[in-house]
């Protein structure tokens, strides 16, 4: 009966995850057209300097994906625990088959929720 709590109890656990992200060198620019007064004396009269720029502005990649990064793992492991322990201590006999299991989805949802995810 402790194999079985135990291994309920950890199979809960979280995976180990390996996040892969696309590397953030990558830069946008675009050029813009500019003009500057050179103001001028009698003898020497003023000019329009004109000249481009490279201006860094965001990606649209960048812009058009808004990426969720909840993560609620560490609240669905304590609310399964949690949860399968009040289903543990609430249940008698063959109940305790069913409850603990169920006991314990039902805290990890909610400890999922209750964490941000």
């Amino acid at each position: 009966m402790k194999f079985i709590i135990f291994a309920l109890l950890f199979s809960f656990s979280p995976f180990l995850q390996v996040k892969a992200s696309t590397p953030k060198s990558v830069t946008c620019t675009r050029t813009e057209y500019r003009e500057e007064y050179i103001p001028g004396t009698k003898s020497s009269p003023g000019y329009v300097k004109s000249y481009e720029i490279d201006v860094i502005i965001p990606c649209e990649g960048e812009r058009a994906q808004k990426i969720d990064e909840n993560d609620c793992s560490e609240g669905s492991v304590i609310g399964g625990i949690l949860g399968a322990g009040i289903a543990l201590s609430s249940s008698r006999g063959k109940d305790r088959f069913w409850a603990v299991p169920a006991g314990g989805t039902a805290g990890a949802l909610i400890g999922c929720q209750v964490d941000g995810g």
